[in-house]
């Protein structure tokens, strides 16, 4: 399995327009974030996560030419509003999308026309295929979603083999912990140091990967105030570490 970190960033990137921070003017490229989103490969599949506004350049920098399947953890912008850019992915054919019924229908309301019986020429050929928490099939490959709270909203995370996805964390039901045993590697949240009442900080992010006990933890969905990653890095435990853009980890 290839994991690529395609975006780390939270929902208005780093550098945040017109912030003069030392993480926004920051020179070290590990310091500028697109909104988040991770490619996994596996099996000879190509499976998005999450499809953000920052997709298409993250295609071109990745020279990503081929997808078999998107999964949508939620309908928050920075993590749809990249789906109109699939358009090229589907010259081959349709490309499934997979989200709760809920999340679905907020998709076909923002982009109504990819969904019409009579379609606009060139329009995204998108086949939204709507799960609920039970595993299922994408392209081949069996995920395990998992019940994540954003706040107080329901969305969800996935589990690919031994490795799983979970962005825009606050807390997690009890249950979904035993659907996280073994893993090898965990991607998790960590906005920023202070709380927030929708995302992890730092610390309750760390707190949580002592619960779960992957062998090794990559922190996403980053905020310029989490401070510079040099920095931040230094004072992680040594298997965390703070994902950047173009990150790529084997199993």
């Amino acid at each position: 399995m290839k994991i690529t970190f395609l975006g780390t960033g939270t929902s208005t990137g780093v550098p945040e327009i017109g912030c003069q921070c030392e993480v926004c003017t920051s020179q070290d490229p590990k310091d500028g974030r697109l909104r988040t989103s991770v490619s996994v490969e596996t099996e000879g599949k190509r499976l998005l996560l999450d499809c953000g506004p920052d997709f298409r350049w993250q295609m071109i920098q990745n020279k990503t030419y081929h997808l078999d399947a998107v999964l949508i953890s939620h309908e928050h912008y920075d993590h749809v509003g990249g789906l109109d850019d699939l358009r090229p992915f589907c010259r081959e054919g349709e490309i499934p999308v997979y989200a709760e019924a809920y999340v679905a229908e907020a998709i076909q309301t923002r982009i109504p026309y990819v969904f019409r019986e009579n379609k606009y020429p060139g329009v995204p050929n998108l086949n939204l295929q709507k799960i609920a928490t039970e595993p299922f099939s994408a392209a081949g490959i069996e995920v395990t979603p998992i019940r994540v709270m954003h706040g107080k909203l329901p969305i969800l995370g996935y589990r690919i083999g031994n490795m799983a996805y979970l962005t825009d964390v606050k807390y997690l039901p009890e249950e979904e912990y035993a659907k996280l045993e073994g893993l090898d590697v965990l991607i998790l949240t960590a906005l920023r140091k202070g709380m927030h009442p929708t995302h992890l900080s730092v610390d309750e992010a760390l707190d949580m990967i002592k619960r779960i006990c992957p062998k090794e933890c990559y922190l996403i969905h980053m905020s310029h105030r989490i401070g510079l990653h040099a920095e931040v890095e230094k004072h992680l435990p040594s298997n965390v570490h703070l994902a950047y853009d173009g990150l790529t980890v084997t199993l």
